[in-house]
């Protein structure tokens, strides 16, 4: 499992407005994204940039898989945190929205970037937050996060307690059921169209194989994969190209094996989607 987490670290939470007198608005070439794809937060918003094609408005600088500084956090990043907070206290953290013109950080809270760069910046892109389909997305959003993530690393604690473990494996299970079940109906979780809630899902999938998996039974993986819908899915979206190329699976387990305490178990062996495959048809997308 991870190793504890590093000191809490204050969240700047600015949002990007309509007009200048939101104080940040919507201008190319204004702001900056500092990120790591083998994050999960900062996969979510690497795909979403692309999808997105923001690429000539809105440039992204990556950050390397494992953070470089002795607390945990990115010595690159260390000036504009200095510069938005005196004395900054905690780590350096990723991902990161800053204003190029000020050189201080608007926003280091994932959902806020995601909406921001969706509704403020997606004007020639898909609408991945469409009106009225909030509360749904952040629902999903949710049941990504206890349900399926937290719920999977309680189910590899090693000193939880069996009965622990069950239950959380149990949540999962369920979490996935649901997904499964949501894409009886549509090509994507919310129906046809796709939306930040499938960029959740999938981030959520590649982290629940790549990273979690290696603390379960095999009995778990077992009961995980057996939702062919599901991974299915997950292999669709890895072959288009705004997922599959983000998708650094060295870089995902060296962030891993940095932060890991945890013991390896038997799931470790029963990889469930051959994601380097299909990160390659997203080449030829």
């Amino acid at each position: 499992m991870p190793a504890s987490a590093p000191t809490a670290v204050p969240s700047f939470r600015n949002r990007i407005g309509c007009d200048a007198r939101s104080g940040y608005y919507a201008v190319p070439h204004r702001y900056r994204l500092h990120l790591s794809s083998a994050c999960p937060h900062g996969l979510r918003i690497a795909v979403t940039h692309s999808l997105l094609g923001l690429d000539d408005i809105l440039p992204v600088a990556p950050l390397p898989a494992v953070p470089d500084a002795p607390d945990g956090g990115y010595l690159a990043l260390r000036p504009l945190y200095e510069a938005s907070s005196h004395q900054h206290p905690g780590p350096a953290v990723a991902p990161v929205l800053s204003d190029d013109w000020t050189g201080r950080i608007v926003s280091t809270h994932t959902p806020d970037i995601l909406r921001d760069l969706a509704r403020q910046f997606g004007g020639h892109g898909p609408d991945l937050h469409p009106h009225g389909a909030e509360e749904e997305i952040a629902a999903v959003g949710r049941l990504c996060e206890r349900d399926i993530t937290r719920a999977a690393q309680r189910a590899g604690e090693p000193g939880g307690g069996s009965a622990a473990r069950d239950t959380a494996l149990a949540t999962l299970l369920r979490a996935l059921d649901a997904l499964e079940v949501r894409l009886g109906s549509g090509r994507h979780v919310l129906g046809g169209e796709l939306t930040l809630a499938d960029v959740q899902v999938w981030a959520t999938l590649v982290h629940l194989d790549t990273v979690h998996r290696h603390h379960l039974d095999a009995a778990a993986v077992h009961g995980i994969a057996g939702h062919p819908r599901l991974w299915a899915y997950a292999q669709a979206l890895t072959a288009h190209p705004a997922f599959g190329t983000h998708l650094d699976l060295d870089g995902l387990a060296r962030r891993h094996h940095a932060h890991c305490r945890g013991e390896e178990a038997a799931g470790a062996a029963m990889q469930i989607v051959d994601w380097a495959a299909y990160a390659a048809e997203s080449a030829f997308g």
